[in-house]
């Protein structure tokens, strides 16, 4: 039984609109890989989707061969789902060490995410809101690592940051696959997303226009605007 997690044309409805139609992406662990597209393409309700955030409305979603659809969000992510949302929330009134024990009582899993993370270790003792944005995204992906998950959902970390303070966080979602976990990356950054990637899925209107490797799309950027515009598509 291979161990993925893996979504199969999953779709989604809201208001009675179709969000996301049809969708298949297999995340593997020890990979990373990039879901990009247009503004309002489904890529965050996708994710909402994977984690139990969203009913599903057709497909199926699976974790080791087994089918998850229909499990809560608190299940999923007792098999080591994890979904990091948008928005960096933190627990401000509560210091950066104090954030991670809400989410373990692991001495050794807190002190592997400041190994990661050093910039967290020096303000321990910090309160959360007095850190800096990209400080704040350290901690919100710190507190999901301490978890010890499986498969990781990031939704846009790079929002409201620096692309120099992105360009630090990126490298970390080489160092989760690194270790075995299977991540799968929302990113308005395409190209440097696509650049630390394994696979690479473009969603446009709610629709797979691209399934394949990064590297594909990073050698070819006009391939890349075709899968954003609509009109190109390959198979998983």
């Amino acid at each position: 039984m291979s161990s993925e997690l893996f979504l199969d044309g999953v779709c989604v409805d809201r208001s009675g609109g179709r969000i996301v139609s049809d969708v298949t992406i297999r995340v593997r662990p020890g990979e990373v890989t990039t879901l990009v597209g247009p503004n309002g393409a489904g890529k965050t309700t996708l994710l909402e989707a994977v984690s139990g955030l969203v009913a599903t409305s057709g497909g199926a979603i699976s974790c080791d061969g087994h089918d998850i659809t229909k499990l809560s969000k608190v299940e999923r992510r007792r098999l080591g789902i994890v979904h990091v949302e948008q928005g960096r929330t933190v627990f401000g009134s509560l210091s950066v060490m104090e954030n991670l024990r809400v989410a373990t009582r692991s001495a050794s899993e807190i002190e592997g995410a400041f190994d990661l993370f050093p910039e967290l270790a020096k303000r321990r003792d910090s309160d959360a809101t007095l850190l800096s944005g990209g400080e704040q995204q350290m901690l919100v992906l710190a507190r999901a690592l301490v978890t010890a998950p499986r498969f990781m959902l990031v939704d846009e970390m790079s929002l409201g940051l620096a692309p120099a303070v992105f360009g630090r966080l990126l490298p970390m979602m080489t160092a989760f696959a690194e270790d075995g976990m299977g991540v799968l990356l929302v990113e308005q950054f395409a190209q440097m997303a696509l650049g630390i990637s394994t696979g690479a899925a473009v969603i446009t209107g709610g629709r797979l226009t691209y399934s394949g490797p990064a590297q594909t799309l990073v050698d070819d950027p006009d391939l890349l605007h075709s899968a954003y515009m609509g009109t190109s598509a390959t198979p998983a």
